[in-house]
């Protein structure tokens, strides 16, 4: 399937000077395949290492970090001949051995004509600063695919050229809007994770069966997260750990407005009251990619982190389409847009990930007293507010408070309407399924 981080990796690979490169994201987002892939296409021949499916292969680095040793213990390991100027080699699952990854160091400074792609999981959690190659390294981050993505990848190749060579000059046609709205609806169910994105696509003529296996496929996935949390943060810690996971969507059920609350510690883990408890178990979710943190500002004014507090923030999990199925709400409901305050929630987090798709690194949400605007962003030394609204009713009172107060030279909302840029009130409205395209005008 076409993922848009191949051009990134093709840009890498194209620099005169090329340090090796870490690509990171959460398990099952496609960084194996991909960096496969991009071996087949870019290079001579590729070589692929593994080091949780071959515990022995950390001995090798055991030794010393000598490049030219290791390379040739590799060359033995594989039966090959690896080409240090023809040939990509990569090392997947490299948390699981952190000399290798401090080896990158030695690579980079006696070896750098060799192309060298790592790809980490959990590197957040288990590398500690002494193994870790800093400034002798690049990075990319890696997530579900975005709704782009899934477009191409369900065979939609002609809505998704359309958005891709949108840009905002023209409007968009009444019978493309509503065909990418429903196509939205159905990613609401599927979300990005690329197994089950293919399990879709190879089903969508019987829709019913297709997400019947969909859900079959995250309820697997959950599992194996499940699975993760336990083998890499300790027996306890895990029974936390996975408490304030499958609570990230169950406090929303309480929410009646629709917008996403800031997350409450109270009742997460039982005689665990205070964030300086659950802090421990927020982080691990963090680093391991399994949620993404909106921090809550009480400022409109830049820089954001400044107005950030450690204990203040929402928490949102990183495929929608999992956040379907952890909540147990049925596919029909997402299709027939019937499920409540719910789709508000829905549209946030769906909104939160295409910002993070499209590299947006730190997520922030605004609120003062009683009014709250869903995201802030950044660009160009602005700050652009953004309201999300799960239908077509637009009335966004708490952007106009933020507006008094702080004069932005534009606010958004993003809702099921069409585009439309009122330049008079200064207000765009952006289709939901656009969230990866903001912001068109700076």
């Amino acid at each position: 399937m076409k993922r848009d981080i191949v051009l990134k990796l093709h840009e890498w690979n194209n620099r005169e000077v090329r340090k090796p490169l870490i690509l990171k994201g959460t398990r099952q987002v496609g960084k194996t395949y991909i960096l496969k892939q991009f071996g087949q296409d870019a290079f001579s021949r590729y070589h692929y290492i593994n080091f949780e499916e071959d515990e022995s292969l950390s001995k090798i680095f055991e030794k010393d970090l000598k490049p030219k040793r290791i390379l040739q213990d590799l060359n033995f390991y594989l039966d090959t001949s690896i080409s240090t100027d023809q040939d990509l080699l990569i090392f997947d699952e490299i948390q699981a051995c952190p000399k290798a990854l401090t080896s990158l160091k030695y690579f980079n400074e006696s070896m750098p004509a060799l192309a060298i792609c790592a790809a980490g999981s959990l590197l957040g959690l288990h590398l500690g600063e002494s193994s870790f190659p800093v400034g002798k390294v690049e990075y990319l981050e890696m997530f579900p695919m975005s709704f782009l993505e899934f477009l191409e990848a369900s065979g939609q190749n002609r809505y998704s050229g359309f958005l891709r060579d949108f840009t905002g000059t023209d409007s968009i046609p009444s019978l493309v809007h509503s065909h990418l709205w429903e196509q939205l609806k159905r990613y609401f169910v599927v979300g990005g994770l690329p197994e089950v994105v293919k399990t879709y696509a190879d089903n969508k003529d019987d829709l019913f069966d297709a997400l019947l296996l969909v859900r079959q496929k995250h309820n697997a996935l959950i599992r194996d997260y499940v699975a993760d949390i336990a083998k890499h943060s300790g027996k306890q810690n895990s029974m936390h750990i996975e408490r304030i996971w499958r609570n990230v969507p169950s406090q929303l059920a309480k929410e009646q407005d629709g917008s996403a609350p800031k997350f409450r510690f109270k009742g997460v883990v039982p005689g665990l009251k205070a964030y300086s408890r659950l802090a421990g178990g927020i982080d691990w979710l963090d680093s391991s990619g399994l949620i993404i943190k909106a921090h809550i500002v009480n400022s409109g004014e830049i820089p954001f982190s400044a107005y950030a507090k450690d204990n203040c923030f929402k928490l949102f999990c990183f495929d929608v389409g999992l956040l379907g199925s952890i909540s147990q709400l049925p596919p029909k409901a997402i299709l027939d847009y019937d499920y409540g305050t719910y789709k508000g929630y829905f549209a946030e987090s769906f909104v939160a990930q295409e910002f993070r798709c499209a590299g947006v690194d730190k997520i922030y949400s605004w609120r003062e007293r009683t009014a709250e605007v869903e995201f802030l962003r950044e660009a160009n030394g602005k700050v652009l507010p953004v309201e999300v609204k799960s239908g077509r009713n637009t009335q966004a009172k708490s952007l106009k408070v933020f507006s008094g107060k702080y004069n932005p030279e534009y606010r958004s909302i993003m809702s099921a309407r069409n585009l439309n840029i009122d330049h008079e009130n200064s207000i765009h409205h952006y289709p939901l399924y656009m969230a990866a395209h903001f912001p068109l005008f700076v």
